[in-house]
């Protein structure tokens, strides 16, 4: 192959916004995987291959990444790109030997945050996947850790705990619950939370199945409360109601 990915590896490249990401490589050819995973391993980053659309769609919940190749020898490369993102919003670069303008729309049209043509340096990878997360992911405030009574939301290794118990929620579960605790004294408009969190993907009712499973996970619908044909805001009584 030309200009095979890892063959531009640079001696150093910094880490991405995110720090540690969970890459899913999906790459037909066995070599240009490999080069890929190991190059993307060599940058600190936690990755996993994979060579077709079944695998891939198997493999791509609770990633933080993923690398597309379109060129699938099992499945449509585009409808693999489609039901990923129909299924979530996670950051995604599709790569593709097919380098006309048609083809580009395509795969954005499908779902992808952005598109590289065969053959492509892995200094450009690196810095279009940089390049993706810092517009899709949002920023958080300055603080790193907000506690509410017993409530405690930890930005940096993003983790949430109730009276000392881990609670597992999802990548943008976290997001919404900590913009909302950062906040607690502000309404913030379902707008602001959709364009924040999910950016260009998503659906109406986007937020509220979001906010239903925190309020289950959490034991309570007091921390987060509805201001109807408004926004939610974080319950601050809700850790004297739990700690009772």
């Amino acid at each position: 192959m030309t200009d095979r990915p890892e063959s531009r590896l640079p001696s150093a490249h910094p880490q991405g916004p995110a720090g540690v990401w969970r890459v899913l490589v999906v790459e037909s050819l066995v070599n240009d995987m490999e080069a890929l995973v190991k190059g993307l391993r060599r940058h600190g980053h936690d990755v996993t291959g994979v060579r077709t659309g079944v695998e891939a769609l198997r493999a791509f919940e609770d990633v933080d990444f993923v690398l597309l190749d379109l060129e699938l020898p099992d499945l449509d490369g585009l409808e693999v790109c489609r039901t990923i993102r129909t299924a979530c919003d996670v950051p995604m670069i599709a790569v593709t030997a097919s380098g006309t303008e048609l083809d580009r729309v395509l795969g954005l049209q499908a779902g992808a945050d952005d598109y590289v043509v065969k053959p492509y340096g892995f200094r450009e990878l690196m810095a279009r996947m940089d390049a993706v997360m810092r517009r899709v992911r949002p920023q958080p405030p300055a603080a790193q850790v907000v506690s509410h009574g017993p409530l405690r939301i930890d930005a940096s290794s993003r983790e949430v705990s109730l009276d000392g118990l881990g609670i597992e929620v999802t990548r943008k579960e976290f997001d919404l619950l900590y913009l909302l605790a950062s906040h607690p004294d502000t309404v913030i408009p379902r707008k602001r939370l959709m364009q924040q969190i999910w950016g260009d993907s998503w659906s109406r009712r986007t937020v509220d199945t979001h906010v239903s499973s925190l309020r289950s996970k959490l034991g309570s619908g007091g921390w987060i409360i509805t201001v109807r044909g408004v926004g939610f805001r974080f319950g601050q009584a809700a850790a004297e109601q739990v700690s009772a």
